[in-house]
């Protein structure tokens, strides 16, 4: 069986200006005497990284280390700089919930959006719709736009959507906490049952706890390069030991 995602020497490369023109004769001066100097700047450098399908891994680090840029990178979202990268099945990025929405559109409307941008045909997320609906418990509100709704409620539909497109590579990062505490255990669940079925997930978190209810393998990513790949708990041991040096 083919790895469920496999990054191959994968670096990502940032371009950080440090000098802006506040007007277009200044903008042309500054090209002139090339005064606008930009710095490249590493997010990732050369990651390996192979994951089997049902593999549970957390991906951690210090703010900065390249833990988002990863995953957008596994989604599709950032193009690598070199190297490459395989996706084997259906993906769904849990990366910012409810990208793609539209505030204009009903809850209902935004369900099939939704749907449709993680790859469900009509017929499919019709088979989903209920569980979908009930899942956010936000019925009451579903023929509303969501321009109306809290940030809570868009997050949880979201959410909803996401966990039900029956994906085989789910990507957290930093929304597992979503909604109040009866909501946030009730997802917990959701994740853990999707993991039972054979899902492969992939989790950025600052949670040691959540990690753990999820995954079994860690990934240290420390300046962009990767520092550990093994057992969680010692992942998480050598994660310590970064805030620890002196």
């Amino acid at each position: 069986m083919p790895p469920a995602v496999e990054l191959q020497g994968v670096h990502v490369h940032y371009v950080v200006r440090h000098e802006r023109a506040q007007s277009l004769k200044g903008t042309v001066l500054s090209k002139l005497r090339r005064t606008d100097h930009a710095e490249i700047f590493p997010a990732l450098k050369a990651v390996d990284l192979v994951i089997q399908p049902g593999e549970g891994v957390a991906v951690v680090g210090p703010n900065g280390s390249g833990k988002s840029t990863m995953l957008k990178v596994i989604a599709g979202i950032f193009t690598p700089s070199g190297g490459a990268v395989r996706v084997n099945g259906r993906l769904a990025a849990l990366l910012e919930l409810g990208a793609g929405f539209h505030l204009d559109l009903t809850g209902l409307e935004n369900i099939f959006l939704g749907g449709a941008l993680l790859g469900l045909s009509r017929r499919q997320v019709e088979e989903r719709l209920g569980d979908i609906v009930a899942f956010s418990e936000l019925d009451r509100f579903i023929d509303a736009p969501i321009r109306h709704y809290s940030a809570g409620m868009y997050m949880r539909l979201g959410f909803s959507v996401a966990v039900h497109s029956d994906a085989d590579v789910l990507l957290f990062d930093e929304i597992i906490a979503v909604g109040d505490a009866a909501f946030q255990a009730k997802c917990h669940r959701k994740i853990a049952e999707l993991r039972a079925r054979g899902k492969t997930l992939i989790v950025v978190s600052h949670a040691p706890d959540a990690l753990r209810g999820l995954c079994e393998r860690g990934v240290l990513l420390h300046h962009g390069a990767k520092r550990f790949d093994g057992p969680l708990e010692q992942c998480l041991t050598e994660y310590r030991a970064i805030y620890e040096k002196p």
